[in-house]
């Protein structure tokens, strides 16, 4: 979760709006957009259709990289986190709303401990809601979950979160309990209604390695999103 932008899947869910703010954005930022993004921009450029197939034939390269990536980590981790999808439970919202935000070791990690300002993990995830609806997770699906997505990198995620994984150890598992107010408040996001509490299990990786796109897809990136002369 999770995400500002709480996005529905890494990879496959994690809500898909590529964003090019400027062109001195940063690098990572331009790496996460070409991996989530679903918007092809081809369709309202003047590329020739060339160039539009070479783009086509890169990002299909890029995705596919990245998908056997995902599958290698998935192999890896997919029985371990499975073990803790059984604690998903309903829980009262009111009571979950007036408090701070709580957590309860469900596995202690022998890594690195997470801080404050500490971002340098992977994780996967399991978010539900009080009545135990599963809004988002890093199955592939909720309900029979035959695989893993790519783990979310750290960083950016939503105040509860941040807080909540503190003291954490790489490798450890933790179900955190948010309140709506360090969530997303009044504002209602996908599945999720205004003014809700929110549960996770949060599992922490070491820091997966990202896959870099090729700098001609890069350049025809740019190019498709009108950043070039």
């Amino acid at each position: 979760m999770i995400q500002q932008e709480i996005k529905t899947k890494p990879w496959q869910r994690i809500v898909a709006i590529v964003v090019v703010v400027v062109m001195l954005i940063s690098t990572f930022g331009i790496y996460i957009g070409l991996a989530l993004g679903n918007n092809d921009p081809t369709d309202e450029t003047g590329l020739s259709a060339e160039d539009q197939q070479r783009y086509s034939e890169l990002m299909a390269e890029y995705q596919a990289q990245s998908a056997v990536q995902a599958q290698e980590l998935s192999d890896k981790h997919f029985s371990d986190f499975l073990a803790f999808k059984s604690e998903v439970r309903a829980f009262n919202a009111v009571e979950a709303n007036a408090a701070d935000v709580s957590y309860r070791d469900l596995r202690i990690g022998d890594g690195e401990e997470v801080t404050e300002d500490f971002a340098d993990y992977s994780a996967y995830y399991i978010g539900w809601l009080s009545d135990e609806t599963i809004f988002d997770s890093s199955f592939d699906n909720a309900e029979n979950p035959t695989s893993l997505s790519s783990p979310l990198p750290g960083g950016n995620m939503i105040e509860g979160w941040n807080i909540g994984i503190i003291g954490m150890r790489i490798g450890g598992v933790r179900e955190i309990t948010i309140p709506s107010e360090l969530a997303y408040k009044d504002e209602e996001r996908g599945s999720i209604p205004a003014n809700s509490p929110l549960k996770f299990i949060v599992m922490l990786i070491p820091p997966v390695a990202e896959i870099e796109p090729s700098d001609e897809l890069l350049e025809l990136y740019y190019r498709m999103s009108g950043y070039v002369e």
